[in-house]
């Protein structure tokens, strides 16, 4: 819309030339604002909703080919965790029960993956096929979209023109109308002349109100096309291409080459094609051996959140150790086998009577105890390959190759299929062009006879030859005559753009 606000802008910026003017002088006629066909079809291909849905493909077919490649790479995943065991007993046998401390728990784990497959070998030429139907569907969606613009831009210049021929019927008739009351005054014609003069003005008053509303519809339809509101009054809206008709000088064979090598929708439907056969290939690859290689790193935490049954746990231990090695230095003492230990509380951590642990020991436990959440015991580094190829899957390798081969076959026949269409189109619009331009100068000629007979029956009237009924004949036979003419010239610049989205491209 930036075009559209730079007119507003510059209609702002203009003087009004009613300020030297008196005050009660008419106002100004309204600025009118000129639509070339380049800047439609800009204007087309930034706003129309229905070619921006075509557009958005492009994202997505580009990731695809990304994403096919990526899969060749390993892929990488990390995770942590944390968790909480609540507090209970345990039961050891023999009627000893243990009551044990609620710990909380953490860990991480880093793991690298690895597959290599034949089917992930073709993804990527497969996705590049498809992003490049993906870009012929894009390119054949801007060919249709500058067909629909330049037929419409077509159809509103047709409409203007029939406007113009109906304005000059109008003035035709209101001569026709003025000559027959000059007529009559004189008795030189009957009161039914004048009234038949008189309705045949108003007849082509209201074709000239219906060929204004054809046009302001028609540009309507145009602005619909192109995606965009009306920036002023849809009667300020002039469009300012003419088009000049020039006699075609194509080649059906040379016409028919270039739709070869540009139809958009022909292009895409090969492309396609081409990722049908890779998927063949990919299908068959299913029956190789595929490779995956796993590693992985991990650690993990334990912290019991009652450090004080912690510590009379360790208590109860280390005096059951000093128990037996007093125990021990006794028999030793007794047989005379030496090896005493000198002093069994202190060798087991404890203090001298064995009532307590020792502090530096009972600091240590608490030390490695306090663990969470980031003080991990880290976990052997594991890995390992794996070589695989599946001997029998119930026939499912047999069941995709064969879904294949017939997508293969049934892009083989889309292409087929849409390079008759593409060739019976071009050639039926070259037929349709030829036509239509052969047609003009028939046209050509009943307008100018028409003309001849309006001057004639106009000269038989003044003369009193001729009669009101007879030149109104004709007067009406030059309206259709030049309607006629018109509906030709268009017709035959519609073909070209026909023919045009035929091919895939310009054609001028």
């Amino acid at each position: 819309m930036n075009r559209w606000c730079g007119l507003f802008a510059l209609m702002c910026a203009l003087p009004s030339w009613t300020a030297a003017q008196d005050s009660a002088t008419a106002a100004p006629a309204p600025q009118l604002v000129s639509l070339s066909l380049d800047e439609a079809l800009r204007q087309a291909r930034a706003n129309s909703p229905a070619y921006r849905q075509t557009l958005n493909d492009a994202s997505p077919a580009r990731w695809g080919v990304r994403n096919a490649y990526g899969s060749l790479l390993p892929s990488v995943s990390v995770s942590s965790d944390i968790g909480y065991t609540g507090s209970g007993e345990a039961n050891l046998g023999s009627g000893f029960i243990q009551p044990t401390s609620a710990f909380i728990t953490s860990g991480y784990s880093l793991g690298l993956r690895w597959d290599l497959s034949g089917r992930a070998l073709t993804a990527p030429a497969q996705q590049k096929a498809l992003q490049r139907a993906t870009d012929e569907d894009i390119t054949g969606a801007g060919v249709a979209l500058t067909a629909d613009i330049s037929t419409q831009y077509l159809n509103a210049l047709q409409a203007s023109a029939q406007v113009g021929v109906a304005r000059q019927q109008v003035r035709r008739n209101e001569d026709f109308l003025g000559l027959a009351k000059a007529r009559y005054r004189v008795g030189q014609a009957i009161l039914l002349d004048v009234r038949q003069a008189e309705v045949t003005k108003g007849t082509s008053d209201v074709a000239l109100l219906r060929a204004v509303l054809a046009e302001n519809q028609a540009k309507l339809e145009l602005l619909r096309l192109m995606g965009v509101e009306p920036p002023v009054a849809i009667e300020h809206i002039v469009l300012s291409d003419s088009f000049p008709v020039t006699p075609p000088t194509f080649q059906v064979d040379s016409l028919l080459a270039l739709a070869e090598r540009h139809n958009p929708v022909l292009r895409s439907l090969r492309a396609r094609e081409h990722a049908a056969g890779l998927g063949v290939r990919s299908a068959k690859a299913d029956f190789l051996p595929s490779l995956s290689m796993q590693a992985g790193w991990g650690g993990f935490t334990q912290q019991f959140t009652n450090q004080n049954l912690l510590l009379s746990q360790s208590l109860a231990s280390a005096q059951g150790q000093a128990a037996d090695c007093q125990y021990n230095n006794s028999v030793r003492s007794a047989l005379s086998l030496g090896g005493e230990v000198p002093n069994c509380f202190a060798a087991v951590g404890l203090v001298d009577g064995g009532g307590a642990l020792l502090d530096p020991v009972a600091q240590e436990i608490r030390n490695q105890n306090n663990v969470f959440p980031f003080h991990y015991t880290g976990q052997p580094f594991q890995a390992n390959l794996v070589l695989s190829l599946p001997i029998f899957t119930g026939f499912s390798r047999s069941l995709r190759l064969s879904q294949a081969r017939a997508q293969q076959d049934d892009a083989d026949e889309d292409v087929r299929a849409r390079r008759l269409l593409v060739r019976s189109d071009v050639q039926a619009r070259f037929l349709g062009l030829q036509t239509a331009f052969q047609a003009i100068a028939v046209q050509a000629s009943s307008r100018d006879a028409a003309r001849d007979q309006l001057r004639l029956a106009q000269d038989r009237y003044r003369l009193g030859a001729g009669t009101s009924l007879e030149l109104s004949d004709a007067q009406n036979a030059v309206q259709r005559a030049e309607g006629d003419y018109i509906n030709a010239v268009y017709d035959y610049h519609k073909a070209m753009a026909a023919l045009e989205a035929a091919v895939g491209r310009s054609l001028r």
